[in-house]
Parts: C-alpha cells; structure tokens; sequence
C-alpha cells in the first residue's frame, strides 16, 4: 500500500468537512474530492436518497463530473479523496478514468472495492499505481470517519431498498 502524504490528510479533512456540510443539510455524510497538484479542482457529496432517490449520485461520482474537461489528460496524477472506501461503480469509474490515486478515510465493510481489486481482469491490472489500477490509500482516519460511515448506513436502512440494497 502506498503511504500517505500530510496532503492527504489535509484533503481528507477538507472531504468530511464536505459530509458533515451534506449532512447538516439532510443528506448523507459521504463528502469527496478530486486534487491536483495539491489543490481541490472538484467536490461532490452523496446525494443517494434524494430526493428522488438515485442509486448513482454518490459523492465520488459528483466530484468526477465536476472536474474540468481540459484537465482530464492529466488523470493519472489526480487523487481522489473520499470520506468512504469506494463502491465497484466509483472505483470503477476512478479506473476507467485513470486516476492515479484514491485516498479513503474508513473502510466500507459490506460494499467496499478493495475486495475485487485483486480480481481484475488483466487489462486493468496495469493502472498507474498498484495491481487493480489506482494507488490505494486508506483507511486514513477510521476515528473520525468510521462514524461518518455509521450514521450512513441508519440512512439506508430506512430507505424501501434497506441496508441490504445499497
């Protein structure tokens, strides 16, 4: 695994600032960002439930749709930071991106990539960082995000899909 940066921390603490905001508003307390050179270039909050309810607005996948179109050729020096191991979807979609690094403040235990990660077909395994493409960073801060990760799941499980359907 590759190591952490004070950076990474510091952006870290920017994307709960992000879930706390989401969640003082009614949303999830999922917040993440994209980083270039250090700095935020994008930010997205989950916005799952809604309303109306949609299973792909996760915060991850916010913050990608915000990045600069232009900046794009330089994806593999991005790092997305995240408040929560990422989902198949958002790792995918940090894959199919090219993006370099992925920075997570607590461990999703029932939906988290890590668990495929080994199991990529070949073609992915040759990303930018280690086997299964992006560098993996995480978890960085479970103290404070393990509870983040926690208040999550009480949302889910009173949405009609439950906790089993997210």
């Amino acid at each position: 695994m590759t190591p952490a940066s004070p950076t990474d921390r510091q952006l870290l603490a920017r994307a709960v600032e992000l879930a706390l905001a989401n969640e003082a508003r009614g949303g999830l307390p999922v917040g993440a960002l994209v980083a270039l050179d250090g700095r935020v270039i994008a930010e997205g909050a989950s916005e799952v439930p809604g309303p109306p309810y949609h299973p792909g607005r996760h915060a991850e996948m916010q913050a990608l749709a915000q990045v600069e179109l232009g900046l794009w050729p330089r994806a593999a020096e991005m790092t997305v930071v995240t408040t929560l191991e990422p989902c198949l979807m958002c790792f995918g979609a940090c894959l199919l991106h090219g993006i370099g690094r992925i920075v997570f403040g607590a461990r999703d235990e029932r939906g988290g990539a890590r668990f495929i990660r080994p199991h990529l077909p070949p073609y992915y395994r040759t990303g930018t960082g280690q086997i299964g493409g992006p560098a993996w960073i995480g978890p960085l801060d479970p103290r404070t995000c393990d509870p983040l990760y926690q208040r999550t799941d009480e949302v889910f499980a009173k949405l009609p899909c439950g906790i089993e359907g997210s």
